[in-house]
């Protein structure tokens, strides 16, 4: 096809050409013959050109698909969450090697119960983590989220419960420095009570045992902040069926800072699960049990109050109070009276009445009817004369001997 077109105007980059029907069109002066000037006429043929054109397209698709199997067909894949150690307040989580394929990494974060509990540092080469601080025997939730240029990816959600603490199987012991009697003794209780021996110094490991600090796995198991406790800890978790704490375990520590706990009492036969009683009720009760029969004697009935004498049975005899005379309790009987021998007169006496019947358990029948009768009598002319008679008697301790 050819056209043909006038020079309107020649710039150093762009000429002005006019159609014949008086249309601008802007055209590099670059690609003008350089002899060119205004008013000048030129011919331009234009061709399409199919071969340049088919080339392009098929460069073009080789392009989207090369981006379509780098980036559309492989993608970032979800972290996958497991439980490697669970103890009485702590959980170590670890995940498999994230795959990001051609996305770029953005964040890799870890959920406790719906919420954020951290971000974890270098997730391309780490792939555990240490929760402590929890709560014995309880349920948690877990789950990673993983934050790429391709989108965000979350982990299924992971239920972990912490131990009892009766349940020694979470307890991971690294051996250190140890007597060879010391470490074969040492495997023996670790399997007996459930838990493990790691030979090196691990994200899991619980304790760090050995009878002197020094050595490799010592220095990092402190960097760690790993307890460094003595053989005989292992032993008093077996001994007490549950986990002991670690304060008098230590390297340098006092034995006598030990608790024995409740264990001695499974010993003797007493439940673990019954708490111990306190000293204190323990000695209120034993107290009280050693005051019961004092109190006993001191609350016993006294026979005179409950069934007091008649007033017929009053011995003649009795001198009677002047209704002055001030009297007074006589002092309590001495404690080493001897006993009374048979025959002698009896004593009696009465605290609150002066009405005190007295007998003799050597009296014959007769003499004591007849005795009561004369009693009978002098009481009658006692209450004819009136209460002035008596005094202060009723308040008084007496003695009537016969």
């Amino acid at each position: 096809m050819l056209i043909s077109l006038t020079v309107g105007k020649v710039d150093a980059g762009v000429a002005v050409l006019l159609t014949e029907d008086k249309r601008l069109i802007e055209f590099p002066s670059i690609l003008l013959p350089p002899s060119i000037s205004s008013g000048s006429i030129v011919d331009i043929t234009v061709a399409r050109n199919t071969a340049s054109e088919a080339s392009a397209q098929k460069s073009f698709s080789a392009l989207q698909n090369s981006i379509l199997k780098t980036f559309g067909i492989s993608s970032p894949s979800p972290p996958v969450l497991r439980c490697r150690n669970a103890t009485q307040t702590s959980v170590v989580l670890e995940w498999d090697p994230i795959q990001l394929e051609t996305a770029d990494l953005r964040s890799l974060s870890l959920y406790r119960n719906g919420s954020k509990a951290g971000a974890i540092p270098r997730p391309m080469e780490i792939t555990s983590t240490k929760i402590s601080g929890l709560a014995v025997d309880t349920e948690y939730i877990f789950y990673l989220v993983l934050r790429t240029s391709a989108g965000m990816y979350s982990s299924e959600k992971l239920a972990v419960r912490t131990h009892k603490m009766t349940d020694l199987s979470g307890i991971t012991v690294t051996p250190g420095v140890l007597p060879a009697p010391l470490r074969e003794s040492l495997t023996g209780a670790v399997e007996r009570i459930g838990a493990k021996i790691a030979e090196t110094v691990r994200i899991d490991t619980t304790h760090f045992v050995c009878t002197e600090g020094r050595g490799r796995e010592w220095e990092k198991a402190a960097e760690m902040n790993i307890p460094v406790v003595r053989p005989e800890w292992v032993e008093g978790c077996e001994r007490e069926g549950r986990i002991v704490g670690v304060r008098g375990y230590y390297l340098n520590a006092d034995p006598r800072l030990r608790n024995p706990g409740p264990g001695v009492g499974v010993q003797k036969g007493i439940s673990s699960d019954q708490p111990p009683r306190p000293p204190m009720l323990q000695n209120r009760r034993t107290e009280s049990q050693s005051t019961l029969p004092t109190r006993e004697k001191q609350q016993a009935p006294n026979p005179l109050k409950q069934n007091p004498p008649s007033p017929g049975n009053l011995d003649a005899d009795r001198p009677a109070a002047s209704p002055g005379s001030e009297t007074g309790p006589p002092p309590p009987p001495a404690k080493d009276t001897p006993a009374q021998e048979p025959g002698t007169p009896s004593t009696v006496r009465s605290v609150e009445s002066a009405e005190v019947r007295v007998t003799s358990p050597s009296e014959p029948d007769q003499h004591r009817a007849e005795h009561d009768e004369v009693s009978g009598d002098e009481d009658e002319e006692e209450r004819r004369k009136g209460p002035s008679s008596l005094g202060d008697s009723t308040a008084s301790f007496t003695e009537v001997a016969l």
